[in-house]
């Protein structure tokens, strides 16, 4: 046994380069404990898993940091090595037992089906009613007559339920074995010592035997099958199924890989090739070759240029420092039988320690260790779309010590072990340490050097991922099955229920009391009338069964437990299921709702909370890729203090229509002398260089005196200013480059966020290419020339960090740091002293590009002495073996280097709008819905972004929020004054009437807070006060808010104010206050799909949230509120005292008679259609207001079916009381069947008649219906009484129905039984009619009849669009219709819609102003300013634009504005200042508060 290995310090090799942090998606401390404890089940067999976990450290939000429990959890996996002792058990096996890669998700199997869907299902307290009221029907004591025919309801009900479970969970269960079958190239006839067979139970051997003998049985017989059937032949049917199956195959996979080159001789059964490109060539000591002499992953050639890959700057050659020795795991002088291949294998045989090969287009099997790749430097790419919805591709990066790692043999000679942290849910950290010892191959009986190398998330290939434009990975796995970081993700999500459900339990519990005291009042009116002696009965009852008052009451009691079982609805929870499935696919079937460039649909997730969309009252969303569309283009940008870009955005556009400008007029000079600049500037560029990779489309930024200055027209140094800036633009990312070969050719970036992309294809446009990776250097193609940079270090971005550096080593062999992130982050970090008159004309530039809505950022660099760099690249090595702690320690590290810069510039990059946003967001603030914007973006890029889509208006106070941090006095200062404005103090009387009072709140202020002061605010002492100021509010937005801070203010308003609240946000930050709210959607944008993966609605636009809460929201509530209570009315009109019917009558009442009208009534009942409800979003606020369903609706509805209960028995009764019928024949109908006839033919007639009345719209669907089930019961007891099986009720129907007194009966009945719900809904609509029967006689009146001519929703038409993508396309005006007669104008404004014909003029008395009764095309246009004679610049434009009539609340707060850009100084200098008092200590001192 080799002796233990130890690392010293100095040995550790060089770390993988581009280290990224995992700060920036980190979940709530709920969810994370939750999935700690899934990981501590998975090791309850590990005694490291018994101790108790410590826990870890707290971020500035309060959700718990994901440090790994290696302590409890942390495992050594051994790689050709025996097991030390302390490894083993007293067997001499593994101690440390891993989960199976086997996934299954399925509830069930074919043996626990039954009994686990039994046992499942008898959780529902409805369903153990039942089943206990079967039970006491098999004693005849209880007077039941068939207790097997009682049991046809609740059979019925299990086997349709178990149908359903049966379906979804055999869906599980094929994904399962397609998932656990799937073929993996896998190291076959090795000993693999972290794993044991002799481990395998008993029972899994049995299973596994079972299995084969079950799989051998079906292949025999389908081979039989398939021998028949070909001497039939196949038909067209299956053939054409034979097709589509085939066209499912993957070839990729299964095929044989020809062009592959072995290291044998032949290949033998499934063993596959084991390198799918040349490999490396073997010298003659047997050693492998370096990588270096591999061909490189690009060749950059075309006919312009040479190979940039052979044409390195000179300078650059000869400073290079010598390359480190790495080391390598691979002991070439061990000797190995050579046996072990790869092998294609199944998914759920890959165990931890196995190494695998995956190919190009392949799934990760499990969570993988990348030892070597078919790149000569090691990096893969892989798709994370299963993982975290994320499209874009990411670069993973195999060990330095593993890339020689190639072949079969290599592994049989890797010996090496991996400390690796417990499997842990965070998809963005991952902490571990390779250990091997390097044996010196010139002097092999040298002792032998002990060396490690750090792991992180860069060196995991995640199982669910898909290898992409890489020819093939080899690794070793760490975690497995449930131990995988996708499946400790999984399952996670809340579950909801809708508000309707959770107050119907109350009703059912209301229903078991009524029916407790009515078989309670039964017992005893029983064993009194007994005990009385003297009465009628001794003479018609020969004696009692109890044969004693006090058990004849006890059995009367159960008897009436049985009798009034109907009270119990049964069969509601299963017609809400089908209600609220068909309400699913009609949302999912509206095709206004279809996004067509992503082929993307409305898709629910979670179909039991269809009606919750309609009684929302606050929506709370993001802005980045929700509101706005995530595309990003460079637009403008300063350098050297020079603004350059030319740019007519959304926001300006919005300012100057505040002021009364002309938008048009003036958007389309600026929009005609842009696509003038373009031409000059294109014709310039073209001039200075012949770029092939300049596409005319694609160029976002235009700006023709940039392209002047850099040709020197302004000096050499602003020449040198611009091309030093995009160079530096072009340096620091982490694109990766994507080539199509063309003429002329093409270069394309794919970037993890769109902005890196934007950036970098500006550079492009602009003659500074960025070409590709080879190894450690990055090519770039600056005009014409190709030059190579060595990146040295990347220090990617997170959120907490805001910034992200590259260190360069120029072609000169200087060492450069450029950095780039928020413009507060960068000067913070700035060289104090120098570059002041610099950084006020930046900042003043940003200032300015920030209140056109564009994204800011800042670049900075800093040289760095060869010493200086060493220092801290050993330091930098250190912090990066760490495996606890690790992502701390290189914070500090990165902040040391990340300081003393000096500033290059600043970008500004526009995300424009969706189409539709405006108008949706006026629709909803029209409906009663109060809209918060919560977003990571600064506060003056929200605050533009806010008045251009309509949420913030120029008569709008707006209330800036700002505090220090922990600065509590000032915080309550600041709540206690402006809620002075509104007369309040935060009590929590206050807090109870805002609980009630659901009005809007008058479009007068509007809030903008931040999220340092958002963490002051919602502290125990303040939130209350904070939550009722913002309910005075209009809008509230929320700007620079963590994940976690989103969600806790979902959390403040949904349980403050105790409403209903929808969120809405399109990436992985967003799923926090996603499944914080009731109902969350989720869009599917740029940002990858995670949002939409844990939301419970998908939709391609924001636009598309007013059809999906006005239209189906609003319908799904109202129809559900009307279906439950008409359900419970006609349960207690059924509740009689006796049992007066023939028991089938019992038994299909709910089943056949009356079920299906109050169905079809929950799925197509319509009041208004979808056009009117966008027409008047006004009808929304019965909903916000849950008028819909109320107990006193409840209530109201028992009464009636009381009522009618009553009026149907007894007009029966009473015609028989004083004599009695018989038929012509002579024969007596005074018997309890034939009476009973005489009650429930009306009964049923009132209860569908009565349903058809509550039903708003009447066609011909749900006439027949209607009919057809009231004529069921006459059919039924035709046929029923024709048998004589039927006893008793032996020809009943021909005896009943051939009465006069039968139909005089009926009639009365029904006229007397609806007439009072009749007369109130007369009363009601006529002399208290609700806002909706106003609106369907307008209707009626024809006041409605113009939106025949529209589409239910049209986006706005691009002519009338003033974003500046549209900068080349003319506008056209619209003519306007004329106006309508006075006479036929509704009452409520129509469509706030912007429709193909119409545009939609914004009101200036806010989102919530219903005074307006003019059709949108006669909205009356606001006075408009004179045009300026001549356009601008876009600068000066913006500049102009600004309202003088109110001085900037941005310039008189810290809101990293221009004043407060130009005060911010890094204190990390020798001549310190002191700082301004009035900053905060964050932005003072950064390196202290880590410190």
């Amino acid at each position: 046994m080799p002796p233990r290995i130890h690392i010293n310090d100095e040995n550790v090799t060089k770390p993988v380069k581009r280290m990224r942090w995992a700060t920036q998606r980190v979940t709530g401390s709920g969810a994370l404990r939750k999935r700690m404890s899934i990981v501590k089940r998975f090791h309850k067999h590990s005694p490291s898993a018994e101790e108790k976990p410590n826990s870890g450290p707290t971020d500035a939000d309060g959700s718990e940091s994901s440090v790994s429990e290696e302590k409890d959890t942390a495992r050594k996996i051994y790689f050709n090595l025996p097991l030390p002792d302390e490894a083993k058990d007293e067997d001499g096996h593994i101690r440390d037992s891993f989960a199976r890669n086997k996934i299954r998700t399925a509830k069930y199997t074919a043996l626990s089906f039954i009994p686990k869907n039994l046992w499942l299902q008898f959780h529902n307290i409805a369903n153990i009613y039942f089943f206990f009221i079967i039970i006491l029907q098999i004693f005849s004591i209880f007077g039941a007559t068939n207790p097997g025919l009682s049991s046809v309801p609740l059979i019925v009900i299990l086997v349709l339920t178990a149908i359903k479970d049966a379906i979804e969970d055999w869906r599980r269960t094929v994904l399962d074995a397609e998932l656990n079958n799937s073929p993996v190239h896998r190291l076959v006839d090795w000993y693999n010592v972290n794993s044991s067979e002799d481990n395998v139970s008993f029972w899994r051997r049995f299973k596994k035997a079972t299995t084969r003998m079950v799989i051998l049985l079906y292949r025999r017989a389908k081979s039989f099958n398939a021998k028949r059937s070909e001497k039939k032949g196949k038909n067209y049917p299956e053939r054409a199924l034979d097709r589509s199956n085939s066209a499912k195959t993957r070839p990729s996979v299964y095929s044989e890989r020809n062009s592959f080159q072995s290291t044998r001789g032949h290949v033998e059964n499934n063993d596959i090739q084991m390198t799918p490109v040349p490999s490396p060539a073997l010298q003659q000591n047997g050693h492998l070759q370096p990588h270096d002499t591999a061909p490189p992953r690009f060749s950059f050639q075309d006919d312009n240029h040479g190979d940039a890959t052979n044409a390195p700057s000179a300078k650059r050659t000869n400073n290079q420092a010598p390359e480190k020795d790495y080391g390598s795991i691979i002991d070439l002088s061990k000797q190995t039988p050579e046996k072990a291949r790869f092998k294609k294998d199944y998914w759920k045989n890959v165990q931890v320690g196995d190494f695998v090969r995956i190919y190009n287009e392949e799934q990760i099997p499990a969570d993988i260790v990348i030892l070597s790749t078919s790149d000569p430097d090691g990096a893969c790419y892989v798709e994370t779309k299963n993982l975290d919805g994320e499209t874009n591709l990411k670069v993973r990066q195999a060990l330095q010590a593993g890339r020689g790692c190639r072949h079969a043999k290599d592994c049989e000679k890797a010996e090496f072990v991996i400390d690796s942290e417990g499997p842990q849910p965070n998809l963005y950290q991952y902490n571990g340490l390779v250990r091997w010892e390097q044996r010196d191959e010139l002097k092999p009986e040298a002792p032998r050097k002990e060396m490690a190398e750090p792991l992180g998330i860069n060196n995991l290939l995640l199982r669910g991922c898909s290898l992409k434009n890489t020819e093939w990975a080899l690794g070793v796995v760490v975690y497995t099955g449930l131990e995988s970081k996708i499946m400790l993700n999984a399952g996670i999500a809340p579950s909801k229920r809708a508000k309707i459900a959770r107050s119907l339990n109350w009703n059912v519990v209301y229903s078991f009391i009524i029916l407790f005291l009515m078989c309670l009042v039964s017992g005893i009116v029983q064993g009194v009338a007994w005990s009385g002696g003297d009465n009628t009965q001794r003479y018609f009852e020969f004696g009692s069964l109890g044969g004693s008052p006090p058990v004849d009451g006890i059995v009367t009691f159960w008897s009436a437990v049985v009798l009034f079982q109907n009270l119990i609805p049964i069969s509601l929870y299963i017609s809400l299921e089908i209600i609220r499935t068909a309400q699913a696919f009609f949302i999912y079937s509206d095709t206004f709702m279809y996004y067509e460039r992503l082929d993307y649909p409305c898709t629910p997730k979670s179909w039991n909370i269809s009606d919750d969309l309609g009684q929302i009252e606050y929506i709370f969303s993001d802005k980045t890729g929700t509101l706005t569309q995530n595309v990003m283009e460079f637009k403008k940008c300063t350098i050297n203090g020079v603004p350059y870009g030319e740019a007519y955005t959304e926001a300006q556009a919005g300012m100057q229509r505040r002021q009364g400008v002309n938008i048009e007029e003036e958007g389309a000079k600026a929009r005609e002398q842009i696509a003038k600049d373009r031409e000059v500037m294109l014709e310039s560029l073209r001039r200075i260089h012949n770029n092939p990779y300049l596409h005319d489309d694609d160029v976002t930024f235009v700006a023709p005196d940039f392209v002047d200055d850099l040709q020197g027209r302004s000096g050499e140094e602003q020449q040198s200013a611009n091309e030093h800036f995009m160079t530096a633009v072009a340096l620091c990312h982490t694109v990766i480059t994507e080539r199509t070969p063309g003429d002329p050719p093409k270069i394309e970036f794919k970037a993890q966020s769109p902005d890196e992309a934007a950036l970098v294809a500006t550079a492009r446009d602009c003659g500074f290419t960025v070409l590709g990776r080879v190894r450690d250097d990055i090519i770039l193609n600056v005009m014409g020339e190709d030059r190579t940079y060595r990146v040295l270090n990347t220090l990617e971005f997170n959120s907490s960090r805001k910034r992200m550096s590259a260190i360069i080593r120029m072609p000169d062999g200087q060492i450069k740091l450029f950095c780039k992130g928020a413009d507060s982050m960068i000067y913070s970090r700035l060289k104090r002293g120098i570059q002041q008159e610099l950084r006020q004309s930046t900042a003043e530039h940003l200032e300015m590009f920030a209140r056109e809505g564009l994204r800011t950022l800042c670049l900075g660099e800093r040289d760095l002495s060869e010493e200086e760099y060493q220092a801290w690249s050993q330091d930098h090595d250190l912090a990066a073996q760490a495996i606890e702690d690790r992502d701390e320690k290189l914070e500090q590290v990165s902040d040391r280097i990340e300081r003393e810069l000096l500033l290059i510039g600043g970008t500004a990059i526009e995300d424009r709008l969706q189409d539709g946003v405006p108008d949706t967001i006026a629709l909803l603030g029209n409906a009663g819905i109060k809209l918060w914007v919560l977003t990571g973006d600064k506060v003056e890029t929200a605050i533009n972004i806010g008045f251009s889509c309509n949420l913030l208006s120029n008569e709008m106070d707006l209330i800036v929020f700002k505090v220090d941090d922990d600065d509590h006095t000032s915080a309550v200062t600041q709540l206690e004054q402006h809620l002075k404005t509104f007369g309040l103090t935060g009590s929590d009387e206050e807090l109870a009437a805002a609980r009630l009072n659901h009005e809007p709140p008058a479009p007068t202020h509007a809030l903008v807070i931040d999220g340092d002061s958002l963490r002051a605010v919602l502290s125990d002492e303040l939130r209350q006060m904070f939550l009722l100021l913002c309910k005075q509010c209009r809008s509230v937005l929320c700007c620079r808010v963590s994940p976690a801070q989103k969600a806790a203010v979902v959390q403040l308003v949904k349980n403050g104010l105790d409403v209903m609240a929808l969120s809405i946000g399109d990436g992985a930050n967003d799923v926090a206050m996603i499944q914080e709210a009731d109902v969350g959607v989720g869009i599917a944008g740029e940002e990858g799909r995670q949002a939409v993966m844990s939301s419970d609605f998908a939709i391609g636009q924001f636009r598309f949230l007013q059809r999906l809460v006005l239209v189906h929201g609003r319908w799904s509530y109202r129809r559900l509120a009307e279906t439950i209570a008409n359900f419970f009315y006609k349960i207690y009109n059924n509740a009689d005292v006796t049992y007066l019917f023939d028991y089938t009558y019992i038994l299909l009442v709910n089943l056949a008679f009356t079920s299906l009208p109050v169905i079809l009534m929950g799925i197509l009942d319509q009041d208004v259609s979808d056009k009117v409800s966008l027409a008047v979003p006004q009808l929304y606020r019965r909903g916000i207001e849950q008028k819909e369903w109320t107990q006193l609706k409840f209530w109201l509805y028992m009464l009636d079916g009381i009522y009618q209960s009553a009026i149907c028995f007894f007009m029966a009764y009473l015609v028989f009381a004083p004599a009695t019928f018989v038929t012509e024949s002579g024969l007596d109908l005074n018997e309890r069947g034939r009476i009973g006839v005489f009650v429930a033919c009306p009964a049923i007639v009132c209860i569908n008649v009565y349903i058809l009345l509550n039903t708003y719209r009447w066609d011909w669907l749900i006439v027949l219906i209607v009919a057809f089930s009231i004529l069921l019961i006459w059919f039924w007891t035709g046929v029923y009484s024709s048998v004589s099986s039927s006893f008793q009720f032996y020809k009943a129907a021909a005896e009943v129905y051939g009465t006069l007194t039968f139909w005089v009966i009926l009639l009365l009945t029904v006229i007397i039984c609806l007439l009072p719900r009749f007369s109130a809904k007369f009363i009601q609509k006529n002399l208290f009619p609700l806002d909706v029967d106003i609106v369907r006689e307008q209707i009626r009146q024809g006041k409605f009849k113009y939106l025949d001519n529209y589409e239910a929703y049209v986006p706005p038409s691009a002519e009338t669009s003033t974003t500046s993508s549209d900068t080349l396309k003319p506008i056209k005006r619209v003519a306007t219709r004329n106006s309508v007669p006075e006479s036929q104008r509704p009452i409520y404004p129509p469509s706030e819609t912007a429709t193909a014909r119409t545009r939609k003029a914004r009101s200036q008395e806010g989102s919530d102003g219903t005074t307006s009764t003019l059709p949108e095309y006669d909205y009356p246009v606001p006075p408009r300013r004179p045009s300026m004679e001549r356009v601008r610049s876009s600068f000066d434009r913006a500049r102009a634009s600004m309202d003088k009539l109110r001085p900037s609340f941005e310039g008189s707060r810290d809101f990293t504005s221009a004043a407060l850009l130009t005060r911010i100084e890094s204190s990390h200098s020798n001549n310190q200042s002191p700082a301004t008092p009035t900053l905060s200590r964050r932005r003072q001192d950064i390196t202290d508060d880590l410190q």
